[in-house]
């Protein structure tokens, strides 16, 4: 069995040109939350000398000047892509773990003359024809080479975004053409140590002595190292990792100095959470809120708060009322507040949750109450988000986080799907 690594070249860009066919073959950059910096660029935009962190409001006017498209982050339609994309790879692929939004480690069978480039070619073809979406497809015996070999496919374009390092003619060749900060796991603290001991590319990574690795490294480093020898060390993880806690935290638009602000959006936060709860079958046991003023300010102030459920909870209403008790110990009225968020932790499974002999709410109201939140969760997801809401997120947020370039949410809403006229 040979593993593959398949990822989306310049994703998030990527997404907003799948839905966008005027700016194909245009360089488009993708702004962070509240416009502030930018987070990806397509091919064009990357060869125009843009780069990754750049604060936009220091570069409006060049990216005006190179007529470059503008895009807000919109995670909306980012998730739904990914989702498509990855129900595309599973059902191509015999094994498959999700990696990150847009990637995926498969496990894939070697046909009888060893030669997978005629499937990688169909896989991004099908990928391509149904969602616009350009991948880069790297094969080898482990997960480490697979990435490495992901990396040729990226970066050399001679091979069209597919490269086979397990049966790639002079192997230590390209090993060799790979710089050690290039590969996965190695980060810059470990890099600049293997440069001091003169190892500077992959190759001389997998052949140097064991003894020395593992001195600075231990186990991690002497599993990488067997790892690009061909020696599996990472099986895949094929089964969803439970997750220990959910967060769900934005910045401001502008700052706020009132409490009832930040309560709406402590409120809109903890409806958002514990819809996630329900959705991923969690309950929490602990609820955590917090809050700070912008990095850059001279008065920093950061605060949280918590509390302890004596019976795990998914509720929103009883996590609405958690949390806004909490809201005043994270207060200060002399501060310029940029960002809040709520924390759900210690998650249990619906299946195992503890219940308390002496809890004030009874078996009855709990079951009236689930049922309540299934009919609200089911009418937001028919119907559109927010179709049913608290009284407390209100209806003017002018705190709410800055997007004047967001794109259309194609994939999700009825209403912004675009209409083709031929």
């Amino acid at each position: 069995m040979a593993i593959a690594l398949i990822d989306s070249n310049n994703f998030y860009a990527a997404c907003e040109q799948s839905i966008d066919p005027s700016t194909h073959g245009r360089p488009l950059v993708v702004l962070s939350n509240n416009d502030s910096c930018i987070i990806a660029r397509n091919a064009a935009a990357r060869q125009l000398g843009i780069s990754m962190g750049q604060a936009y409001f220091k570069i409006r006017h060049k990216l005006k000047t190179l007529d470059v498209e503008i895009r807000s982050s919109n995670y909306a339609l980012y998730g739904d892509m990914s989702q498509r994309l990855m129900n595309l790879i599973k059902a191509n692929c015999e094994e498959v773990e999700v990696y990150s939004i847009d990637e995926a480690f498969v496990k894939v069978q070697r046909p009888s003359n060893h030669d997978l480039k005629f499937w990688a070619q169909q896989l991004r073809e099908l990928i391509y024809q149904n969602l616009s979406l350009p991948i880069a497809i790297g094969i080898g015996s482990t997960k480490s080479q697979a990435k490495l070999a992901n990396y040729i496919a990226k970066t050399m374009s001679d091979y069209a975004g597919i490269f086979d390092l397990e049966v790639a003619v002079n192997q230590d060749d390209w090993l060799e053409k790979i710089a050690i900060e290039n590969v996965w796991g190695v980060g810059k603290k470990l890099a600049y140590w293997c440069r001091s001991q003169g190892v500077n590319n992959v190759k001389q990574f997998r052949d140097m002595p064991k003894n020395l690795l593992k001195t600075k490294f231990g186990i991690t480093g002497i599993r990488l190292q067997h790892e690009l020898k061909g020696k599996t060390c990472l099986e895949l993880s094929t089964k969803p990792i439970a997750k220990k806690e959910i967060c769900v935290s934005r910045s401001f638009s502008h700052p706020i100095t009132n409490i009832k602000d930040l309560r709406q959006a402590i409120a809109i936060h903890t409806i958002r959470a514990s819809q996630k709860l329900r959705s991923q079958k969690l309950q929490a046991n602990t609820i955590t809120i917090f809050t700070r003023t912008s990095h850059y300010t001279s008065t920093f102030y950061s605060q949280s708060a918590s509390q302890h459920l004596n019976i795990a909870s998914n509720d929103t209403q009883l996590l609405l009322s958690a949390s806004l008790n909490l809201t005043k110990q994270i207060f200060h009225s002399n501060r310029l507040l940029m960002k809040a968020g709520v924390i759900m932790q210690n998650l249990l499974s619906e299946d195992s949750l503890q219940l308390n002999l002496f809890s004030k709410y009874s078996a009855e109201h709990k079951l009236r109450q689930e049922c309540l939140m299934k009919v609200i969760d089911r009418l937001n997801k028919r119907y559109g988000q927010n179709t049913i809401n608290w009284a407390i997120c209100g209806a003017n947020k002018d705190w709410e986080m800055c997007r004047k370039h967001l794109s259309a949410s194609a994939t999700t809403r009825f209403k912004e799907i675009p209409i083709v006229i031929a």
